[in-house]
């Protein structure tokens, strides 16, 4: 059984679990993460800090252990219409619960709780890419970098 629990900048986690949110997308993501301090600012935007459009910060906690089994973090822009309203930024399920729905039931939390159109950024080989296909996200543009 899983927990599903959001934070917002109505609802904001306490120290411990963003620091347990950190920690778990940085272990779980694999190839796919980031440093810690970029998810940390991520996360600090999500709950608004610096006067930032926000977001929120999705949880799946299992039931039995009480122990984090998967994670979301979605941006708003700030923007509507020409770019997606929210951005889907960073989304993991603990290796050993992987192909069990949680990914799936924290993409539809988040679906649901977003308003407006939402945007995510995913590797061609990510295996999660199938997830988010059956979920009704698209292959619009090809996106492109500068790295400065």
């Amino acid at each position: 059984m899983i927990t599903i629990n959001t934070y917002s900048q109505d609802h904001i986690a306490t120290d411990e679990i963003k620091s347990d949110v950190i920690n778990f997308l940085f272990e779980s993501l694999e190839q796919y993460g980031d440093p810690k301090k970029d998810i940390e600012k991520c996360l600090d935007y999500a709950f608004g800090k610096n006067n930032k459009p926000g977001g929120m910060v999705i949880s799946a906690i299992h039931s039995e252990n009480q122990k984090m089994v998967g994670a979301v973090i979605i941006n708003k822009t700030g923007m509507d219409g020409y770019i997606p309203e929210n951005i889907l930024v960073y989304i993991a399920t603990d290796k050993n619960m992987r192909g069990k729905g949680v990914g799936k039931q924290l993409m539809q939390t988040a679906i649901d709780l977003s308003e407006g159109d939402m945007a995510l950024h995913c590797e061609p080989d990510n295996p999660a890419k199938f997830l988010y296909e059956k979920l009704g996200f698209t292959s619009k543009y090809l996106e492109m970098r500068l790295k400065k």
